[in-house]
C-alpha cells in the first residue's frame, strides 16, 4: 500500500461514523447522500425555462460537462478499479451500495461539473451553492461508508478537465447548440411561452 492510499485510508476512518453514531446522524447523512442529488435536475430546467440567454447557456455548459465527466468516470472504472471501504473491511458501512469501482464519485462529479460550470461561467453564487451541497454529499457519502475521500478530490479533478475540454469548443460549438435548443424550445412550449408561465 502506498502512501497515499494509507492517507487515503486514515482521512476515511477520521470521517467514517462509527459503532456508537446515533440513529438520528445516520439518518440526516443518508438523506443528504441520497436527496441532494436531486436539487441538480430540478436546477439546470429551472434555469433553462425562467432564465435568460446566459443561464440557458450555463444550463447547457453544465449539462455537457457532466456527461463528459461521468462518461470519463466509467472509462476510469474499467481502466482501475479501486475497491470501496466496505469490500476491504474497512470502517462501518450504513448505506447499501453495490460492491463496484468507488473512484471517482459519481455523486460529486455532478455537484462538482455544475458547480464549476456555473463559477466559471459568471454565476458565482449560484456555482458557490451548488459546490458547497456537493461538499456536504460528499461528507455524508464518506461518512456512510461507500466512498473514500480521495474519490470526492478525483471527481472534482475529473470535472475540472472535463470543463475544460468543453470550454475549449464553446464559441464554435456550444453557442450555436443553444441557439438550435432555443427555437425548440420555443416551437414545443409555444402555449406556456404565450400564456407566461415560462420565458420566452
Amino acid at each position: 500500500m502506498n502512501n497515499i492510499e494509507t492517507f487515503n485510508r486514515a482521512l476515511f476512518l477520521l470521517i467514517n461514523g462509527g459503532d456508537g453514531t446515533p440513529p438520528w446522524l445516520v439518518n440526516i447523512a443518508i438523506g443528504i447522500a441520497d436527496g441532494l442529488i436531486y436539487l441538480i435536475p430540478a436546477l439546470l430546467p429551472s434555469l433553462w425555462l425562467w432564465g435568460d440567454r446566459t443561464r440557458r447557456s450555463q444550463a447547457i455548459k453544465a449539462c455537457l460537462v457532466t456527461l463528459a465527466a461521468l462518461g470519463a468516470n466509467q472509462v476510469i472504472g474499467l481502466l482501475w478499479t479501486h475497491p470501496r471501504p466496505f469490500m476491504v473491511g474497512l470502517g462501518h458501512a450504513w448505506l447499501y451500495h453495490a460492491p463496484d469501482s468507488s473512484f471517482p464519485s459519481d455523486h460529486m462529479t455532478v455537484f462538482a461539473s455544475v458547480g464549476l460550470t456555473l463559477l466559471f461561467s459568471g454565476a458565482i453564487r449560484l456555482g458557490g451553492a451548488v459546490l458547497v451541497a456537493g461538499l456536504t454529499v460528499a461528507w455524508a457519502r464518506v461518512f456512510l461508508g461507500v466512498h473514500f475521500p480521495f474519490d470526492m478530490v478525483g471527481a472534482v479533478a475529473v470535472a475540472g478537465v472535463a470543463y475544460g475540454v468543453i470550454a475549449s469548443m464553446w464559441h464554435p460549438i456550444g453557442e450555436p447548440l443553444v441557439t438550435l435548443a432555443e427555437r425548440l424550445y420555443r416551437t414545443l412550449l409555444a402555449r406556456p411561452i404565450a400564456a407566461g408561465w415560462v420565458r420566452h
